[in-house]
Protein backbone atom coordinates (compact mmCIF):
# COMPACT_ATOMS: atom_id res chain seq x y z
CA UNK A 1 0.00 0.00 0.00
CA UNK A 2 1.26 3.69 -0.75
CA UNK A 3 0.42 6.46 0.77
CA UNK A 4 -2.72 7.43 -1.85
CA UNK A 5 -3.79 4.24 -1.18
CA UNK A 6 -3.48 4.48 2.70
CA UNK A 7 -5.84 7.45 2.44
CA UNK A 8 -8.27 5.97 0.53
CA UNK A 9 -8.75 3.15 2.77
CA UNK A 10 -8.88 4.94 5.94
CA UNK A 11 -11.20 7.43 4.71
CA UNK A 12 -13.50 4.56 3.63
CA UNK A 13 -13.27 3.43 7.08
CA UNK A 14 -13.98 7.01 8.41
CA UNK A 15 -10.94 7.41 10.17
CA UNK A 16 -11.39 11.23 10.87
CA UNK A 17 -9.28 13.15 8.67
CA UNK A 18 -7.87 15.02 11.37
CA UNK A 19 -6.19 12.51 12.78
CA UNK A 20 -3.45 12.10 10.39
CA UNK A 21 -1.04 13.95 8.36
CA UNK A 22 0.25 12.66 5.28
CA UNK A 23 2.43 15.61 3.47
CA UNK A 24 1.81 15.61 -0.32
CA UNK A 25 -1.14 13.31 -0.51
CA UNK A 26 -3.60 14.80 2.66
CA UNK A 27 -3.21 17.54 5.32
CA UNK A 28 -4.88 17.92 8.42
CA UNK A 29 -7.98 20.48 7.86
CA UNK A 30 -8.23 21.26 11.71
CA UNK A 31 -5.40 20.73 13.66
CA UNK A 32 -6.45 19.13 16.56
CA UNK A 33 -3.61 18.67 20.24
CA UNK A 34 -2.77 15.47 18.56
CA UNK A 35 -1.96 13.89 15.08
CA UNK A 36 -0.44 11.15 13.53
CA UNK A 37 2.08 12.14 10.39
CA UNK A 38 3.53 9.96 7.92
CA UNK A 39 6.77 11.42 6.42
CA UNK A 40 8.84 10.12 4.09
CA UNK A 41 12.92 11.13 5.26
CA UNK A 42 15.61 10.39 2.93
CA UNK A 43 15.64 6.53 2.64
CA UNK A 44 13.42 6.29 5.77
CA UNK A 45 9.67 6.72 6.25
CA UNK A 46 8.77 7.64 9.64
CA UNK A 47 5.51 7.29 11.26
CA UNK A 48 5.16 10.35 14.24
CA UNK A 49 3.24 11.94 16.91
CA UNK A 50 2.63 15.39 16.56
CA UNK A 51 1.28 16.80 19.81
CA UNK A 52 1.03 20.24 20.74
CA UNK A 53 3.80 21.30 18.22
CA UNK A 54 6.12 18.74 18.96
CA UNK A 55 6.79 15.94 16.98
CA UNK A 56 7.73 12.73 18.36
CA UNK A 57 9.26 9.46 15.74
CA UNK A 58 7.16 6.52 17.18
CA UNK A 59 7.85 3.86 14.66
CA UNK A 60 10.76 4.11 11.48
CA UNK A 61 10.05 1.89 8.19
CA UNK A 62 12.14 1.19 5.44
CA UNK A 63 9.60 1.17 2.48
CA UNK A 64 6.43 3.05 2.41
CA UNK A 65 4.44 -0.05 2.36
CA UNK A 66 5.22 -0.86 6.06
CA UNK A 67 4.97 2.74 7.18
CA UNK A 68 1.24 2.88 5.51
CA UNK A 69 0.49 -0.66 6.93
CA UNK A 70 1.57 0.12 10.56
CA UNK A 71 -0.71 3.87 10.66
CA UNK A 72 -3.59 1.97 8.81
CA UNK A 73 -3.63 -0.55 11.99
CA UNK A 74 -2.67 2.07 14.69
CA UNK A 75 -5.39 4.27 13.03
CA UNK A 76 -8.40 1.44 12.46
CA UNK A 77 -7.37 -0.73 16.27
CA UNK A 78 -9.52 2.59 17.81
CA UNK A 79 -12.75 2.17 19.49
CA UNK A 80 -15.66 3.43 17.27
CA UNK A 81 -16.82 7.03 17.88
CA UNK A 82 -19.55 8.02 20.23
CA UNK A 83 -23.13 8.31 18.65
CA UNK A 84 -22.64 11.48 16.52
CA UNK A 85 -19.33 11.62 16.22
CA UNK A 86 -18.88 12.14 12.63
CA UNK A 87 -21.52 14.59 12.65
CA UNK A 88 -20.08 16.43 15.33
CA UNK A 89 -16.67 16.95 13.58
CA UNK A 90 -18.32 18.03 10.83
CA UNK A 91 -20.08 20.98 13.21
CA UNK A 92 -17.32 21.96 14.28
CA UNK A 93 -15.02 22.39 11.24
CA UNK A 94 -18.37 24.76 9.74
CA UNK A 95 -18.13 26.41 13.05
CA UNK A 96 -14.75 27.22 13.06
CA UNK A 97 -15.42 28.54 9.19
CA UNK A 98 -17.90 30.91 10.27
CA UNK A 99 -16.48 32.18 13.56
CA UNK A 100 -13.27 32.83 11.27
CA UNK A 101 -15.74 34.85 9.07
CA UNK A 102 -17.17 36.22 12.18
CA UNK A 103 -14.16 37.64 13.68
CA UNK A 104 -12.64 39.23 10.69
CA UNK A 105 -15.84 41.25 10.22
CA UNK A 106 -15.67 42.40 13.27
CA UNK A 107 -12.01 43.27 13.40
CA UNK A 108 -12.85 45.71 10.58
CA UNK A 109 -15.64 47.00 11.64
CA UNK A 110 -13.96 47.80 15.02
CA UNK A 111 -14.04 51.63 15.32
CA UNK A 112 -11.23 52.14 18.19
CA UNK A 113 -8.33 49.84 15.91
CA UNK A 114 -5.16 51.85 16.36
CA UNK A 115 -4.73 51.82 12.74
CA UNK A 116 -8.04 53.90 11.85
CA UNK A 117 -9.53 51.02 10.85
CA UNK A 118 -7.22 50.19 7.54
CA UNK A 119 -5.66 47.08 8.91
CA UNK A 120 -1.95 48.63 8.66
CA UNK A 121 -0.43 50.23 11.60
CA UNK A 122 1.74 53.20 11.10
CA UNK A 123 5.30 53.07 12.20
CA UNK A 124 6.43 54.61 15.75
CA UNK A 125 7.67 58.43 15.39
Amino acid sequence: MNRTELTERLRREEVPDALYEIPGVHGVPVQLDAYYVLRPEGDAWPVLLRQRGQEEVIARFATEAEACDYLYDTLTDVPPPSPGGAARIERLLADAEEIQRQAEEDFERAPDREDGGTGVSEPDA
